[in-house]
């Protein structure tokens, strides 16, 4: 799975697209313009996170979706305190829809006790759904109690739990991520390199944190994303993205790298056996 063959393909688990937006920066990227830069890479299929800045009207994603059937993937983004929560979540299941995101806005203790992130967390439960936290940190702890709770929710966290961010990877954060691992259902996204640690390319500072990574919760429960557009900005590149794990972690076996290049979101997010 070196990239070469005519056989070869990559799914990326996590990049946004919008339309034109006059406080974005960039101020638009459409399906078009992530698609190409992925195709040329081999990168066949990508999971569409809903952008910030729509909200709870995920029309755009879905749009996409429709459009490339077969391309993207998604994850929606819902209000949890809705009366209509669980209709929701099964409405935008039925339209392709395969995880729901969450964050804690600044509160990383508190955030999960609430009937409707209750109500989500067993909803996708149910309906195989994930559900997919972008947090620091600081809130692995609570999303361990709600595993607990709910162990048969599939979990994707987002970025590596963004350790590094502040460019210092700490070694209780990269434990905390780890022990997560106990979790059967719990997944790790391995993305957004040029935000962690030195956030320089090649990023191979972030070799040991991959590492630990991998070896905690195995290449079955990792995948890769990059996170687009901000990997393309600023110097970086969607081929180091994607360089990184493909030809720069020498521990990563090459049916490691097939799970973690493809494998395993074709499992989350595409259905796939």
């Amino acid at each position: 799975m070196e990239g070469q063959g005519d056989d070869v393909e990559y799914i990326d688990a996590h990049s946004h697209i919008w339309a034109s937006q006059p406080d974005a920066a960039p101020r638009e990227f459409t399906a078009d313009q992530l698609l190409r830069h992925a195709l040329p890479r081999m990168v066949t299929r990508t999971v569409l996170i809903q952008m910030s800045y729509y909200r709870f009207d995920n029309t755009y994603m879905l749009a996409a979706m429709r459009r490339y059937a077969g391309v993207f993937s998604g994850v929606a983004v819902v209000d949890t305190s809705s009366s209509q929560l669980v209709g929701e979540i099964r409405k935008l299941a039925g339209m392709g829809v395969r995880g729901f995101r969450i964050q804690p806005m600044g509160q990383p203790s508190a955030w999960l006790d609430t009937p409707g992130m209750t109500a989500m967390w067993k909803t996708c439960a149910t309906e195989g759904l994930a559900v997919c936290p972008l947090v620091n940190a600081d809130a692995l702890p609570s999303i361990d109690r709600m595993c607990g709770k709910i162990p048969d929710a599939r979990v994707v966290i987002d970025h590596l739990a963004r350790i590094g961010i502040d460019g210092q990877i700490r070694d209780r954060d990269v434990q905390l991520l780890c022990d997560l691992a106990k979790h059967k259902n719990v997944h790790v996204k391995a993305s957004a390199f040029y935000a962690l640690g030195a956030k320089r390319y090649p990023y191979t500072d972030l070799s040991p944190l991959i590492e630990r990574v991998v070896k905690a919760y195995t290449p079955v429960r990792v995948m890769w994303a990059t996170d687009c557009p901000y990997q393309v900005e600023d110097g970086h590149t969607y081929a180091g993205s994607l360089e990184l794990v493909r030809d720069r972690l020498p521990f990563l076996s090459a049916a490691d790298k097939e799970w973690i290049l493809r494998r395993t979101a074709a499992k989350v997010f595409f259905n796939e056996r």
